[in-house]
């Protein structure tokens, strides 16, 4: 490649050649070559579409020279004759290259490519150029793709970091300003400054798949040497010394160059951008006053993922789309085992595993390389976890970027742990090596594994790497003498897998085997060697689901096998006791005023079957005891797309009115379905409900409504949600003694290309009968009344004043208070909003409403919204409605509706829903 980079248009100038050896056994008509730069183009690339469905919004509303995009001049072959070539609208990140005549096994042809790569802004994937003009240069050349299994490998750029390259030399001639340095992990050839315009230098890389350009005006790299290996690395570092960084990295280089294999190139590159893009996730990446770990125990982990990481990528030649779980089984491993011989002690929190404060809590006792477990196991006991050997593109971000990776090398632990005599350390150095000589796959890995193995282990693969079946086992019968102990374990997901059995005294192992369970009724023995307890995977090396049932006491007296143990705030599940924490809280409604009270629960980080919520509180204004309590049992199917069934039970104690009190039960049962492809971000809901409501009665109150009454209720709901396209479809079914009503929703929302937003609502409800003599189970048209007292509103009885203007997008879903507001017999609506600039939109809402023995009402209302938050903080100012032109009427202030959300889990949910 001869390359002239134009800074100031953020393009690169490329003539390209390249000499394509067929080196497989099929004659070839055509050619794939990765364009992956082109990704960028547009807003409806696959692309841009993978940053919608994760909610990224910076891509969408960029502007137009913020993308990239790669215009190709010219493309021939070696008798210099255009050839026919194909970039499709659905895949515009590769490019299929028609060739003039077949070629031939052995055979070799020349492609002669003239074209423009403009490189993206860096905001989008750290790669690109940044706010200084600056450039990390990552997949902005075209390349050939991979050839393998008769076909060539076709990949879309999801910004996964796995592009599908064939193994490669290169030669590059790059020409950049004089006022710019240039850092890449190719081998130096050549430096001419002798035009006054700019340097040219020159590079070259054998067998490689990829490579990295830095271009900056003062250089940022700084170059360490061993003798083995040249690590060029830009990695941010605080207070720790050169000398200190030195150290570290020739001690990370060295342990990799011994324990996996030496690496086959000169030099590598490990810079901030790419730590940026994967990060170690845990409290490393808290802030500095308040991290548990010293600054040179940060750069050190820092260091070792991310050279891990390049390492890996630089010298594997396998797909790392279809092959990721090696890549990330490998780097995650070496990790583990680094960190047994550096900092074997090492806690997951750090210096603060030392504190007194903080003794009782399990998470203290977690070991550095412990956590990897518990990442994983945070996903699986969401039902969310999916198999290692899936492809990387069809993980949700949650598994592709931290649980699937931890739990790739949680396997090979695993997996050494059970055959021992070093079999996988020594497999992982065979596989290395085999990379440098040809194109790999897994079941070269796989092979590898089995042949070195003195036992069987297609268990592994079949139940550990392809699927998501899940591993736990417990104890039964367990009987002993002073001597010996005995006992049957049961199989409670019926899957094979060894494990290992310890025997504790005074927390010292006095023993540990591995078993094989094969059958359900075996019976084991085993010497006591005076153990006071047995515990199944009592180091947590199997990946195990639940270590909850993991153990038994072997002392003559035993009150409980679990004794309750009292924790503050959150807590790691301890698997040997039942633990409650609490937590003081406070909540506010108008009414009961300021509520402080004292939480109860057992939601540890893990999530359990069973939980228990209880929330006694104090209202200060009231001078009573209120609060709340909810207890529920989930049910989890692994291989359906009913994947969760929930049933609970819930109450509430608060006031609804100055002087009256409710009392609110709610027996419920939820059906929660899935599609099959986990990304797919389409949920479903079906769930059942009875609501039984006792009032107190209240002076305030007199609008004859019941003061106790009972509903069962039916609802379905159908959502699907991403950043561009928001669908949600909904049905309510309501019976009770003195009414029954039937409704349903529609709610659509579309970003459009000119990044201007339109949402859309349409509500429709009706009586199937209706004996009440009140409106307080009528359908609302600005505000419901919320009978069921689902929503969370401050002053639910109040008709005027400040709180009697939150609004709730319920039922009619107005925003002006129009007369009539009620209806008791059917009502349908349309809300409409669009945005015109930023956060501000124009609404508008019609609709039609009827109650008995009266015609039908026309309403409607106009305004303007603030979308600050969506649905957590909005403003609605009418304008002209029934009532006329509002906005030049009297106490106007008293019009405008606003969305208050104070509850931290609902806004916490805004910022993990890219992750699930």
């Amino acid at each position: 490649m001869d390359v002239a980079v134009n800074l100031e248009l953020k393009t690169l100038n490329v003539r390209q050649d390249i000499t394509f050896y067929n080196t497989s056994n099929d004659s070839l008509d055509s050619i794939v070559l990765n364009d992956w730069n082109n990704a960028f183009s547009d807003k409806n690339t696959p692309l841009a579409k993978r940053f919608s469905d994760e909610f990224y919004r910076g891509f969408h509303v960029a502007k137009p020279e913020e993308r990239g995009n790669t215009t190709i001049l010219s493309l021939t072959d070696s008798d210099n004759l255009a050839l026919e070539w194909q970039r499709t609208v659905k895949n515009p990140d590769f490019i299929v290259v028609k060739l003039n005549r077949k070629l031939s096994p052995g055979e070799k042809i020349d492609l002669h490519l003239t074209y423009i790569s403009k490189i993206p802004s860096a905001k989008f994937t750290h790669y690109g150029f940044d706010q200084n003009g600056e450039m990390n240069l990552k997949n902005w050349f075209i390349s050939p793709a991979r050839f393998e299994n008769h076909h060539f490998v076709k990949n879309n750029n999801f910004n996964l970091d796995d592009i599908a390259n064939a193994s490669t030399d290169y030669e590059v001639e790059i020409k950049i300003p004089h006022n710019y340095s240039i850092t890449t992990d190719l081998n130096s050839v050549s430096k001419d400054n002798s035009n006054s315009a700019y340097t040219a230098y020159s590079f070259s890389g054998n067998n490689r798949t990829d490579f990295n350009l830095f271009i900056e005006k003062q250089n940022s790299f700084r170059s360490y040497s061993n003798g083995e290996i040249e690590v060029l690395s830009d990695l941010k570092t605080k207070r720790v010394s050169e000398i200190q960084r030195a150290l570290i990295i020739d001690r990370v280089a060295s342990f990799a160059n011994n324990f996996i294999g030496k690496y086959p190139h000169q030099k590598i590159t490990v810079s901030q951008a790419d730590y940026d893009r994967n990060p170690f996730y845990g409290l490393n990446q808290l802030p500095s006053f308040i991290s548990p770990f010293t600054d040179e125990f940060i750069f050190e982990i820092t260091f070792l993922k991310t050279y891990l990481n390049n390492y890996l990528k630089n010298s594997l030649r396998l797909d790392p789309r279809r092959d990721n779980w090696v890549y990330d089984g490998i780097q995650i491993y070496t990790m583990m085992k680094y960190m047994e011989e550096h900092h074997l002690d090492q806690k997951m929190l750090g210096r603060l595993s030392d504190m007194k404060l903080f003794k009782s809590y399990n998470i203290t006792n977690i070991t550095f390389n412990e956590q990897y477990s518990y990442y994983y196991m945070l996903m699986a006991r969401k039902n969310l976890d999916q198999p290692l050997g899936d492809p990387k593109n069809t993980l949700i971000k949650f598994n592709e970027q931290i649980a699937s990776k931890y739990r790739a090398g949680l396997s090979l632990s695993y997996l050494d742990d059970y055959l021992n005599h070093n079999i996988v350390p020594e497999s992982v150095q065979e596989f290395y090596n085999l990379n440098k000589k040809e194109q790999t796959n897994r079941f070269d890995f796989e092979a590898i594994l089995t042949k070195n193995s003195p036992k069987k282990i297609n268990w592994f693969f079949e139940t550990i790497i392809d699927s998501r079946q899940i591993i736990d086992y417990k104890f039964s019968n367990v009987s002993r003498t002073k001597d010996s102990v005995q006992f049957q374990i049961k199989n409670k997901t019926g899957i094979y897998a060894p494990i290992p059995i310890y025997g504790i005294k005074k927390n010292e192992v006095v023993f540990k085997t591995w078993i094989e369970p094969t059958k359900k009724d075996s019976v084991y023995n085993f010497d006591r060697k005076n153990a006071d307890k047995i515990v199944i995977n009592y180091d947590n090396e199997v990946p195990e689901y639940n270590q909850r049932n993991n153990w038994k006491s072997l002392k003559s007296v035993v009150i409980v096998n679990r004794p309750i143990k009292f924790n503050f705030a959150k807590d790691l599940e301890d698997p040997y006791y039942n633990q409650i924490l609490y937590i003081p809280t406070l909540n506010y409604n108008l009414y009961d005023g300021l509520t402080p009270g004292i939480r109860f629960h057992n939601k540890t980080i893990l999530d359990k079957p069973f939980t228990f919520d209880i929330n006694p509180a104090y209202s200060i204004n009231a001078g009573t005891i209120s609060g709340s309590s909810a207890f529920s049992w989930s049910q989890y199917y692994r291989n359906s797309t009913l994947y969760n069934v929930r049933y609970s039970i819930s109450q509430n104690y608060f006031h609804y009115a100055p002087d009256a009190t409710y009392l609110r039960l709610n027996p419920m049962v939820q059906f929660r379905i899935r599609e099959k492809n986990f990304r797919d971000n389409r949920k479903q809901l079906f769930l059942m409900r009875e609501v039984i409501v006792n009032r107190e009665a209240s002076e305030y109150i007199t609008d004859n409504s019941p003061p106790n009454y009972s509903i069962f209720n039916v609802r379905y709901s159908n959502t699907k949600t991403e950043l561009i396209n928001h669908f949600n479809f909904m049905t309510d079914v309501q019976f009770s003694g003195d009414f029954g009503k039937i409704a349903g929703e529609i709610e659509y929302r579309r970003l459009f290309e000119n990044n201007h937003k339109l949402n859309l609502r349409m509500y429709a409800g009706t009586f199937l009968y209706n004996k009440t003599d009140s409106d307080y189970f009528s359908f609302g048209l600005d505000r419901p009344t919320d009978y069921m007292f689902d929503y969370n509103f401050y002053g639910r009885s109040e008709s005027s004043g400040f709180f009697s203007q939150q609004f709730v997008m319920a039922e009619g879903g107005f925003k002006s208070k129009i007369e009539p507001s009620f209806a008791n017999q059917w009502m349908t609506t349309l809300n409409a909003s669009y945005s015109v600039w930023n956060w501000v939109e124009m609404y508008g809402d019609i609709g039609f409403m009827k109650s008995k023995h009266q015609s039908a009402d026309f309403v409607y209302d106009t305004g303007v919204r603030l979308n600050l938050v969506p649905d957590y903080f909005e403003l609605y100012f009418p304008v002209y409605s029934n009532n006329g032109w509002e906005i030049s009427q009297t106490k106007y202030n008293e019009k405008i509706r606003f969305v208050i959300t104070l509850s931290p889990k609902t806004l916490v949910n805004l910022f993990t829903r890219k992750w699930f």
